[in-house]
């Protein structure tokens, strides 16, 4: 298969394998006018509007499907002093208090969460509604999909804690919000449809989204708490919170007069610290930021993948899954084949 590309504006590509549909929706994305600057990361895959591991600075226009239905979606990273070895001991007891005190899938608490700077943040009036319905009570909820929490020992059997997980119900319901309104119809379009940032609907945009950023943070902050503290029933030590590393992969952020939006992309800034996962078995890594500038100062945000979600159920067994996993307490079914 022969992959190209035409268009006049500087990118560049740093995936091995890409799909010509990837290729087929940054180039669309790289058409408009305001689209300045691109780049496709290692783990690029097809999405909607955009690829998932593309990166796109614009000049005063922000698109919000370019930035996904789930804002602020990310990781954070943990460091702790509890033994490594009193933790694979207590593996399965720490592993079941986890699905206990964590809702996950669909799934949220059954009364809010204390966030004590909810009503004192920049917001407009719709993700004031948003909140009051049941905002509180998503945070400290995992969601579905490829978000998970993780409890690995690195080469020095200092223990981690690493949680995937995003901004929830809010977030979708603030991109879906901004979506049907820059497609100027009744209806969610997927596209490049963006908003001029200095005018009334695009700043609004930038303002809830960084209320949504906070908000995905605070949720993994909050089941960060809740995992420690499972732990620590069972195991001494304690968290180091000022360890904590917190990347997200799903925003934009004005960087020299320009607004890079990463989708799927991790922000990686020179010496910048981030958290990249690989999979179920190996775990994730920790990683440090080179300040690429032909990456727009970003980084693949997974191990990148060579088969769909779905094909991955339809080809992969169960029997495999289960050998590559074994020596690891998680969940080994045919929900989380993928």
């Amino acid at each position: 298969m022969t992959l190209k590309i035409n268009t006049d504006k500087p990118y560049r590509i740093f995936a091995e394998h890409l799909e010509q549909g990837a290729l087929d929706q940054f180039e669309s994305a790289m058409q408009e006018s305001y689209a300045i600057q691109g780049a496709l990361m290692p783990d690029a895959h097809t999405g909607y509007s955009l690829p998932i591991g593309a990166v796109v600075a614009t000049d005063g226009v922000i698109v919000p499907a370019w930035i996904g239905y789930d804002i602020g979606c990310g990781m954070c990273a943990l460091p702790t002093s509890y033994a490594a070895d009193q933790v694979r001991e207590n593996a399965q007891a720490i592993f079941e208090g986890i699905y206990h005190d964590i809702p996950v899938g669909f799934s949220h608490n059954q009364r809010d969460t204390p966030w004590a700077v909810a009503e004192t943040l920049p917001r407009s009036d719709m993700l004031r509604d948003v909140m009051e319905k049941n905002g509180l009570r998503q945070l400290g909820s995992l969601g579905g999909g490829n978000h998970f929490i993780e409890i690995g020992a690195d080469e020095h059997e200092r223990v981690w804690v690493i949680i995937h997980s995003g901004s929830r119900g809010v977030g979708h319901a603030i991109a879906s919000h901004y979506m049907r309104l820059a497609g100027g119809e009744d209806k969610v379009r997927e596209g490049h449809f963006g908003f001029d940032t200095n005018g009334v609907d695009g700043q609004a945009y930038v303002t809830d989204m960084n209320y949504c950023l906070e908000f995905a943070l605070e949720n993994r902050r909050e089941m960060m708490r809740r995992v420690t503290a499972v732990m620590s029933t069972h195991c001494e030590g304690a968290p180091w919170w000022d360890g904590l590393i917190n990347r997200n992969h799903n925003h934009a952020e004005l960087r020299d007069g320009l607004w890079i939006h990463r989708k799927g992309a991790t922000h990686a800034e020179e010496g910048m610290m981030g958290v990249i996962p690989g999979n179920m078995r190996d775990g994730s890594f920790i990683v440090r930021g080179r300040g690429c500038e032909d990456a727009l100062w970003s980084s693949s945000h997974g191990a990148g993948r060579v088969l769909g979600r779905k094909e991955a159920q339809r080809v992969l067994t169960m029997d495999a899954f289960a050998d590559t996993m074994h020596g690891v307490t998680a969940r080994v079914t045919t929900d989380t084949l993928d």
